[in-house]
């Protein structure tokens, strides 16, 4: 392997007894042995609302990672345990969480909700946020990224940074006027304030509301189920890419989507969904980003936002 070769991640045989310490990654059934198409992530601290720490951080962060590389997952849903999804930076750990400067050089900080946003938006496969109760700060934050939310219509939502005396993070500034609008979006981090999910300056965050907490999750996954077995994972994929990375103009867009579609005709999901619908069965489609991506994929410019690696120790001379 190259140096230049991206590191192997090892896909496990079960998601389940994976050693997470912060969140819970259930299959479904939660009772099966091996990974299935739809798969459940809980943010976990019972005792904490779900507050978020960086080893929230650094598990969603790999938990994203292998689902992105995992052919057997078709969806993920996210949402978090007990009453609350999540309440934010862990205040109690706020030195943890980077409320406090490190020894690291400006330049190479990450922001720890940045990163977890950019590892859902860059998973590959159609995730569902199930909002079963209030998330603020990065408890919302984190959920932009996310295909498809769904919420409580009461929990309460709020973009708090300015009463905090910080900025938004978790990428929010892309995503959250893209979602709803630059009015909206400025009303919100500049107030500061917290509303419930059903108010009208939230209306298009959520694609659903339902009215009680228990609601939230079953529907959840009952639309990853619909997902994971009736729609192509390429196909969804290359609709959301095309939605965020655009070129920015209707001619562009359009020689961008002759490329892409033009590289679809005849694939294999093409070919599986053609036929099922002719045969009038379930279509099985099985093709991958990873292996039948058409070739004007990707059409963007990658850009890099790994900090430095660091050693761990000097072991010993350098040879010259």
């Amino acid at each position: 392997m190259s140096s230049e070769d991206p590191p192997h991640l090892p896909l496990p045989a079960s998601y389940s007894t994976l050693p997470w310490q912060e969140i819970r990654v259930t299959h479904v059934p939660e009772s099966s042995k091996d990974v299935t198409p739809v798969v459940v992530v809980t943010l976990y601290r019972p005792k904490n609302y779900n507050a978020f720490t960086n080893v929230i951080m650094r598990e969603l962060e790999t938990a994203f990672q292998l689902f992105d590389l995992d052919d057997r997952v078709k969806c993920i849903v996210l949402t978090g345990h007990g009453k609350m999804f999540c309440a934010g930076a862990d205040l109690v750990r706020s030195s943890d969480i980077g409320f406090t400067h490190h020894k690291e050089p400006l330049r190479e900080h990450r922001d720890g909700g940045g990163r977890v946003s950019l590892a859902i938006h860059r998973c590959r496969k159609p995730t569902i946020g199930a909002i079963q109760g209030s998330a603020v700060g990065v408890g919302i934050t984190m959920t932009l990224p996310l295909t498809i939310r769904i919420a409580y219509e009461r929990a309460k939502i709020g973009f708090v940074f300015a009463r905090r005396g910080i900025i938004m993070e978790g990428c929010s500034s892309y995503f959250l006027p893209k979602l709803l609008g630059m009015g909206k979006a400025l009303h919100l981090v500049t107030t500061g304030s917290v509303y419930p999910a059903d108010h009208p300056l939230l209306n298009g965050l959520f694609s659903e509301l339902l009215p009680s907490p228990e609601q939230v999750l079953p529907r959840a996954l009952e639309l990853a189920a619909e997902i994971a077995h009736n729609t192509s994972t390429v196909s969804t994929n290359l609709m959301r890419e095309l939605m965020y990375r655009n070129p920015g103009t209707a001619e562009g867009t359009h020689l961008l989507d002759s490329h892409v579609i033009y590289g679809l005709f005849g694939s294999k999901d093409n070919n599986e969904g053609v036929a099922s619908f002719m045969e009038k069965r379930a279509a099985k489609f099985e093709a991958s980003m990873l292996n039948d991506a058409p070739t004007a994929y990707p059409w963007w410019e990658a850009v890099d936002v790994s900090a430095r690696a660091k050693a761990e120790g000097q072991i010993g001379k350098p040879k010259l």
